[in-house]
């Protein structure tokens, strides 16, 4: 009885967004004349809550630098104004790309339906998603990428994120034999249970999870959520960021206007914004006016901010898990250790065999994002060493030459890295090793952030 009537409420609030966005249709304006430097991008919409996320996290999965925006929902009307440009700093001129705005943005989005609720959630894909959390430690991937290779599923995707000595994980994964997902139940259930065990290590404190399932939510998004929902943002002195790195989080509140106003100043970084709305949302926080500005190497956010049950914050308490939660959701993306970038043809125990060779040579991966496209595999890793000291050169060199000087690069610099002649024995020797496993040249991966 209760299921149905909850059926029938769900139902019933869709057809009323239906009907009240059929009568305030969304209204997208873009401007490439107004500013020198940057695409103006105007949203007006019937106001509700989760808008403003659903808006941000578009503009961020196209990859759009956001410099400045100006949030105001106020009352019953949802009125953005984001400065955007490219990876490049330019404006968007791309045809199609702004087409594609006007379509998710504008009247013929699907922002009222059940699906985009929870932001970004589909189904029917052909791969088996895997979430994991646990305690995070020197080797944590390569064990969880070697036991599903044992289990003959190939990492087709995945984003692994560590913070404050957790670790999350999303991986879509298919099975090996038929290319598709995983259907056996009793073979989800050991995947489950093996990975669980590995998540778990020795640590009996703290919980690990895994969760399988045949759809995926936004990767991202999730992610933040799985971390908050494991209380990663709790720290114990001495833990975590130094005081001069760590994000300079503020709030108080606004006693004439009933408002708590959040203020954030921290070194800029990509998807910045979306990390911090994607925080505020999920700790059901409404933002009423917003001014952001990223336009150099410091950002500043502000936010006018309430509760969904339309109160300010009502305890220093409450205060200070505000502050620890977004310093946690600035802090769980930042890019620790050095970043190296493969690209090679893929294969299944591809990431397996990499990430066993980064162990090995005492290397342990902070973050990772894997895909594949079109059949070749495109990761990029941060990694440091595992016993807390400065990557050595030599060693990434080692690891170059095992796995093909060309198939793996270094971005960024480190100091006394030394280029090796391509002709060099060493080289034939590991490279032929490798491409008798399915490596070979893919030339370089785009760097996206």
């Amino acid at each position: 009885m209760e299921a149905t009537v909850s059926y029938s409420r769900n139902i019933m609030d869709d057809e009323y967004e239906k009907f009240i966005r059929r009568m305030n249709p969304p209204r997208v304006v873009i401007d490439n004349d107004s500013c020198k430097n940057a695409t103006i991008i105007q949203v007006d919409s019937a106001n509700k809550h989760g808008i403003l996320l659903e808006v941000v996290q578009v503009l961020t999965d196209l990859n759009l630098v956001i410099t400045k925006a100006y949030i105001s929902s106020d009352g019953g009307w949802f009125m953005d104004v984001f400065n955007v440009t490219n990876q490049e700093g330019n404006k968007i001129t791309d045809e199609a790309m702004l087409d594609y705005i006007m379509k998710s943005l504008g009247p013929d989005s699907c922002f009222a339906s059940s699906m985009r609720r929870s932001v970004g959630v589909t189904t029917g894909m052909e791969h088996t998603s895997i979430e994991l959390i646990g305690s995070d430690r020197p080797g944590l991937l390569s064990e969880v990428s070697a036991v599903l290779t044992n289990l003959k599923c190939n990492v087709l995707n995945a984003e692994v994120w560590t913070h404050n000595t957790r670790a999350a994980a999303i991986m879509q994964v298919t099975d090996e034999e038929n290319g598709g997902a995983i259907s056996d139940p009793e073979r989800l259930s050991m995947i489950k249970q093996l990975l669980c065990n590995v998540l778990r290590g020795s640590n009996k404190l703290r919980d690990a999870k895994t969760i399988v399932s045949d759809g995926i939510s936004h990767t991202e998004r999730r992610l933040h959520q799985l971390m908050f929902a494991d209380r990663d943002y709790e720290r114990t002195a001495g833990e975590g960021l130094d005081d001069k790195e760590r994000p300079n989080v503020n709030v108080v509140n606004w006693q004439d206007k009933d408002y708590s106003v959040v203020t954030i100043r921290c070194k800029d970084r990509p998807k910045l914004l979306f990390d911090t709305i994607c925080t505020l949302t999920d700790m059901q926080y409404v933002v009423f006016h917003g001014n952001v500005d990223a336009g150099g190497p410091v950002a500043h956010q502000e936010y006018c901010i309430r509760h969904v049950d339309g109160s300010p914050v009502k305890s220093d308490a409450e205060r200070q898990r505000v502050i620890q939660c977004l310093e946690a959701a600035i802090e769980r993306r930042v890019s620790e250790g050095l970043k190296l970038e493969l690209c090679t043809t893929d294969r299944v125990g591809l990431l397996s065999d990499v990430t066993r060779i980064f162990r090995e040579n005492s290397l342990t991966v902070t973050r990772a994002e894997v895909t594949t496209r079109a059949g070749k595999a495109l990761n990029i890793f941060y990694v440091r060493d595992s016993s807390g000291y400065p990557v050595d050169a030599k060693i990434i060199e080692s690891v170059r030459q095992t796995i093909g000087q060309t198939i793996l690069r270094v971005k960024g610099n480190i100091e006394g890295l030394n280029p090796i002649p391509q002709e060099s024995p060493t080289r034939f020797l590991f490279g032929g090793l490798f491409k008798s496993r399915s490596f070979c040249n893919f030339g370089l991966v785009r760097s996206y952030s």
